[in-house]
């Protein structure tokens, strides 16, 4: 005989409860003050960029007793209040002017630096698109374009920024090569599987061990279509970023403040607060949206049929960042994407609902963070005239759930470390 466990809030609220939990874990105000270095005999610069790269900054102010200015940049609608560090915006995902003129002032304001100085970076996701200063021979129009081209690829995060560093002036280790022979300490908010520094914003602080040669084959791996002038950037190798062990690196270091894993930490805390055992799956799923929708639904049909190979009730939390390769003229979106694949894969099966979001509050280019799915989501997007395989075919998981009312906005969330994952299955109601 089974019985089934009492939740302490309803399915949406506690899974909404989880997804708060692993956003409020990697504040800013909670992440950087035990980090903050001893202060230098000289001057301490602060730069940065991404998404919680403000919210960084205003706390690096909050918590610093000494003198202190600098610039970050960070996307529009993110800024928040800071008196002695300058805040620019620029757009994101898709880079526009106002993230090129900050990127050559940020080149600027660490430009005739001394031994003695100290540049603290604030890195954090979003600033590969944040920070859009094209190599030389190359325009900001070339950049979009093979921006656009990327994130439609179906390419991993890793594969897209290998790309994107060795097409930047900025990225790949160029940012700390520009501040040699000022120490460089760079505190990052991670957002990509893996948590390498490289990936994070391209790697503007740290070494690039990828190359040219490494970025063409990820072009034809994925049949993009390249402008002329990126690609002979790559094949000329004009394009190399700076290597490992490069001289005008050896000051510069790396703390990652905050990741993924510690953000589902957070949320299985929350669940098991609340009496239900949490499971985390994993940190660092990649994949098509949509395939990982159905392998993540088959698993939880094995757990509330089978209690295999876990029992019921349970929650099962995942991160790490899906991708989507566009085929469609939808809205897009990879945690809708996945959301809508696996309600799909579930086909109304009673007892277990889900949460996918952004924990930057941006689900692909839309200003919404997520949505939720219950057992009769499927139902009801029928009955409201969706038909949710053909909504899926066209990318536009979006249009379904917001026609719903499941999408989940935040608003700026000042922080980013990639994608939240939660699905409860609860227990069978009493039977023999």
């Amino acid at each position: 005989m089974m019985t089934d466990t009492a939740f302490t809030a309803p399915p949406r609220a506690l899974l909404r409860q989880m997804f708060d939990a692993a956003i409020a874990s990697a504040q800013p105000d909670l992440c950087i003050p035990p980090h903050l270095p001893e202060a230098p005999r000289g001057r301490l610069i602060v730069v940065g960029a991404g998404k919680a790269s403000a919210a960084m900054a205003r706390s690096v102010e909050k918590h610093w007793a000494g003198e202190v200015s600098g610039f970050v940049v960070t996307r529009y609608g993110y800024t928040v209040p800071c008196e002695r560090i300058e805040i620019a915006e620029s757009a994101h995902p898709v880079p526009d002017a106002a993230g090129m003129k900050a990127a050559l002032r940020m080149l600027d304001t660490v430009r005739d630096l001394r031994a003695d100085d100290l540049v603290l970076c604030l890195i954090s996701g979003g600033g590969s698109a944040l920070l859009p200063l094209p190599a030389e021979g190359l325009t900001l129009d070339v950049k979009q374009n093979v921006n656009r081209r990327l994130l439609a690829s179906g390419a991993s995060i890793s594969e897209i920024n290998c790309v994107r560093r060795h097409l930047s002036a900025i990225k790949g280790g160029r940012l700390a090569a520009a501040c040699y022979p000022a120490q460089v300490l760079a505190l990052i908010i991670s957002d990509v599987p893996g948590d390498n520094p490289v990936d994070i914003a391209s790697g503007p602080t740290v070494g690039d061990p990828t190359t040219c040669s490494d970025a063409l084959a990820i072009v034809r791996r994925y049949g993009i279509d390249l402008p002329d002038a990126a690609l002979e950037v790559l094949r000329s190798g004009r394009g190399e970023s700076v290597k490992p062990g490069d001289p005008r690196l050896a000051r510069s270091k790396v703390r990652i403040i905050a990741t993924p894993q510690m953000a589902l930490e957070a949320a299985a805390a929350v669940a098991q607060q609340a009496g239900i055992e949490a499971h985390i799956l994993s940190d660092a799923i990649e994949g098509e949206a949509r395939d990982v929708g159905k392998v993540t639904a088959a698993i939880a049909l094995q757990i509330a049929e089978r209690n295999q190979p876990v029992a019921a009730p349970c929650v099962l939390l995942s991160g790490g960042e899906t991708t989507v390769t566009v085929r469609g003229s939808g809205r897009g979106g990879r945690n809708v994407e996945y959301l809508l694949s696996l309600a799909i894969a579930l086909d109304g099966y009673p007892r277990i609902h889900a949460l996918a979001g952004d924990t930057d509050g941006v689900d692909g280019q839309e200003e919404i963070a997520g949505a939720h799915i219950a057992p009769d989501t499927i139902a009801r997007a029928w009955a409201n005239g969706y038909r949710p395989k053909d909504v899926l075919a066209d990318n536009d998981a979006h249009s379904l759930f917001t026609g719903l009312g499941d999408s989940i906005v935040t608003g700026p969330t000042h922080t980013n470390v990639n994608d939240f994952r939660a699905i409860l299955i609860e227990a069978a109601t009493d039977r023999i």
